[in-house]
């Protein structure tokens, strides 16, 4: 298998993944009920996103957490996703930008729970999103 180098990679990765994630039991209705009919749009975000953190093409100026600060997910939603991410990823490349994108998605996953986290127990105190 050949590593992440490209954008047409990263769409065949963010397309996969998002594939496995709707069509996952416990991931698919969160995503789906919260992106409802803008899956274009949201998959273009993630080319864009993945494209400035792995190819260092800066197409992406968002701010990733905001959308998902009031989610009902937890530590499993987590663990699913990146079980899933990991688990397509390694079946469609190998390499160190391979490795750098589990490793990133890790740090993300890991981050956001931190974030929800501590929006959940302190309700009354502002987060800077």
């Amino acid at each position: 298998m050949k590593d992440i180098d490209s954008l047409d990679d990263i769409k065949i990765l963010v397309d996969t993944f998002y594939t496995n994630i709707r069509n996952n039991d416990m991931l698919g209705t969160i995503f789906n009920q919260n992106i409802q009919d803008r899956w274009p749009q949201h998959l273009d975000k993630m080319y864009r996103f993945w494209q400035t953190i792995l190819l260092g093409e800066y197409t992406y100026d968002g701010r990733p957490f905001p959308p998902h600060a009031h989610l009902p997910i937890g530590e499993t939603h987590f663990n699913q996703w990146l079980d899933l991410f990991n688990s397509t990823i390694d079946g469609l490349f190998s390499g160190p930008k391979t490795d750098e994108a589990k490793w990133r998605a890790k740090k993300m996953a890991t981050m956001f729970q931190h974030k929800l986290a501590y929006i959940q127990n302190n309700p009354d105190k502002p987060i800077l999103l």
